[in-house]
């Protein structure tokens, strides 16, 4: 039997039913004869526009409703990973002389606005990974990422010719892929699935980044003296132009891996070199996403930074309530980044707060949070490592952290400022049926995986808070020292995570197992306690 009227309006158009049924107007409803007519529920309000008064937008609403699911019933393949950049084959262009048709669509607008008489065109897509079905107005963004792809062109040569920066087009190609717009080729970023446990299954997004992140500590001085600081060492400050030849390395590193490049600044205080700004400047015209990690700024250089470009984030450090952390960090640092953050949020850049979690700050951790509520974009913790002059300072006991981890993730769920970072919180989650999230930068210990660092003299770790040397950009090219034995032993992780369910996501802190004096290669993170994958 075929559908009746009212049962194809559900399922093709109930966006286009809604507002009918909203304005009163069933008679259009009742009149329609069904999709068993070889007539389409827009074609049917076409011919009937001149009765639908302010509603007059419905038959091209209609349309766009039907496109969408014609493409959801549908079998479109989509090649993934591609080859190259390639445009989606599921896109269809419509354009329209209604503009706001595809806001209609959105699911959970608490109100639709009514759209207005302007040309729009708007995309329609499938994307790669969830199969749902996307509807956008197309931006100039987007059709700059889709003509890349259509044409082969070459991102830099593009950015020369047009005098566009270069992460602009960066940017756009950034979201476009993340949109499913444009299929990236596949990242070389990638773990050895071999290496997950037996019987595991891994979801793709904790096995395969699509960025690399540089955390370029550019000086070792510093306006602070904090007292859990793991390296007061003294380093020669990077050099212009050594820096600027190490962005011309990764710049090509990312392209060979088919990643984005991500730069971060710090130090030390990265605004205490004197080449800071210029450094800053090379990694933008080099389109990469560029952060900062440093201390409170003038509003003077947070001008001099946005002039060149808004970094992704800016991130300062507090480590504890007003009394503890001045006792740590200095007397005033508190209010001086309590100060701070409203001016980030006032030039429109989103802020990081970090606290290095201790034995006697962690009761602080949560009503500080509570303080940071509406003043930054995110607050969360690193655990100690007792290394330099944090082997002065305490770590909690394992059954308290584990206390301290519940309370935080149970808090975090009415404090959205409160994020999460450390690997062990996976834990929690697995034990409460939850996707787990990627731990510390997105697939668990990162340690030389989809981050390095280099640090001022040129030495390279695969990880800052503790010594994991892996090469020095002074003696070798930095796609050497990522694809060398000492980094490939730091990705491996430790031996004594390999049978954990959650080693994707997690696979300890060798930080933190260092500063115990543990063998990081073969023992297990002093704080797990995780029971499945371990003897005993």
């Amino acid at each position: 039997m075929p559908p009746s009227p009212l049962e194809d309006l559900e399922k093709i158009c109930p966006v286009c039913r809604s507002c009918l049924a909203g304005a009163g107007r069933h008679d259009i409803v009742a009149g329609y004869p069904g999709g068993g007519s070889n007539r389409s529920f827009d074609e049917y309000l076409k011919d009937n526009e001149s009765e639908l008064g302010e509603l007059a937008f419905l038959p091209e609403l209609a349309l766009l409703e039907r496109i969408t699911a014609e493409l959801k019933n549908g079998d479109v393949r989509i090649p993934s990973p591609a080859r190259r950049f390639e445009t989606n084959p599921s896109i269809r262009l419509e354009t329209f002389s209604w503009q706001g048709l595809a806001a209609l669509l959105e699911d959970g607008r608490p109100s639709r606005p009514r759209p207005v008489k302007k040309r729009e065109t708007v995309l329609v897509w499938l994307h790669p990974v969830s199969r749902s079905v996307m509807v956008q107005a197309g931006s100039d963004a987007d059709w700059l990422a889709l003509k890349i792809a259509a044409e082969g062109i070459d991102k830099e040569r593009l950015a020369e010719r047009e005098g566009v920066p270069l992460a602009v087009i960066e940017e756009a190609m950034s979201r476009a892929v993340e949109k499913g717009l444009v299929i990236a080729p596949r990242s070389l970023i990638r773990r050895n699935p071999e290496r997950t446990p037996p019987g595991v299954r891994v979801d793709e997004e904790f096995l395969e980044s699509p960025f690399f992140t540089l955390q370029l500590h550019i000086t070792q001085d510093c306006d602070l003296r904090c007292k859990h600081c793991y390296d007061r060492s003294r380093r020669s400050s990077l050099g212009l132009m050594k820096g600027t030849a190490l962005l011309d390395e990764l710049r090509e590193f990312c392209r060979d891996r088919h990643v984005r490049g991500q730069v971060t600044f710090s130090g030390g205080n990265p605004l205490l070199h004197p080449g800071f700004f210029d450094l800053y400047r090379a990694a933008v015209e080099r389109g990469f996403v560029t952060a900062v990690l440093g201390n409170p700024a003038s509003r003077e250089n947070l001008e001099r930074i946005l002039r060149i470009r808004k970094p992704a984030f800016y991130q300062v450090s507090l480590e504890g309530l007003r009394e503890h952390n001045d006792a740590i960090r200095g007397k005033g640092s508190f209010d001086k980044v309590l100060r701070f953050l409203p001016l980030l949020r006032e030039y429109g850049i989103p802020s990081l707060v970090m606290l290095t979690l201790t034995g006697d700050n962690m009761d602080q951790v949560i009503p500080l949070g509570d303080r940071l509520a509406g003043l930054t974009d995110g607050f969360t913790f690193n655990r100690l490592a007792q290394v330099g002059e944090g082997a002065n300072l305490r770590l909690p006991a394992r059954d308290d952290f584990q206390s301290f981890l519940a309370s935080y993730l149970k808090a975090s769920e009415r404090n959205p400022v409160l994020t999460l970072k450390d690997n062990l919180f996976n834990i929690l989650l697995r034990r409460e049926g939850k996707k787990p999230f990627g731990g510390c930068a997105g697939y668990g210990c990162s340690a030389a995986f989809n981050f390095l660092a280099v640090l001022p003299d040129g030495e390279v770790h695969a990880c800052r808070k503790f010594p994991s040397l892996v090469g020095n950009i002074h003696d070798q090219r930095l796609a050497d020292i990522y694809d060398s034995e000492p980094a490939e032993r730091y990705r491996r992780g430790t031996a004594a995570c390999r049978a954990c369910p959650i080693r994707p996501v997690c696979g300890s802190c060798l930080a933190v197992m260092y500063g115990r004096g543990m063998d990081i290669f073969n023992s297990r993170d002093p704080h797990c306690f995780m029971e499945e994958g371990f003897p005993g």
